[in-house]
């Protein structure tokens, strides 16, 4: 039996949507008052999955990127390539890279309080990205 074989984009956009699932899961339980989770895991999650989104969509326009969890360079990227997108919603998620290592070590962020444009935002790009 032959196997799928995913292109990376595919790889890279399949593994967003895991992360804005967890994401959106650890919220809820949050929400509803497990203690033992905090919002900082929720906005690694959102990062993770902002940073793989962007990555899929350079991969599929055959643009080279580099190894970063730089949100703000992998979108410069995509600008200087002229990639359509929304760029002044999708410049509110450079926030998310302090998230990308900081985040995992409890730091308090002013814009902890944006998560569900965060989620929003993530969310409309996903549905938007055509593959």
């Amino acid at each position: 039996m032959a196997e799928k074989f995913l292109k990376q984009y595919e790889l890279l956009i399949n593994k967003a949507k895991v992360d804005l699932k967890v994401a959106k899961n650890i919220l809820r339980d949050f929400n509803n008052g497990d203690d033992e989770l905090d919002l900082e895991v929720v906005m690694f999650h959102l990062q993770q999955s902002t940073e793989k989104i962007l990555k899929s969509i350079l991969d599929l326009n055959s643009i080279k990127f580099p190894r970063t969890h730089d949100i703000e360079e992998l979108i410069n990227l995509l600008k200087e390539s002229k990639i359509d997108l929304n760029y002044n919603t999708i410049d509110k998620l450079i926030v998310l890279s302090d998230y990308a290592v900081e985040g995992r070590y409890g730091l308090i962020h002013d814009d902890m309080h944006d998560i569900d444009l965060f989620i929003g935002i993530i969310s409309n790009l996903l549905d938007n990205i055509g593959y």
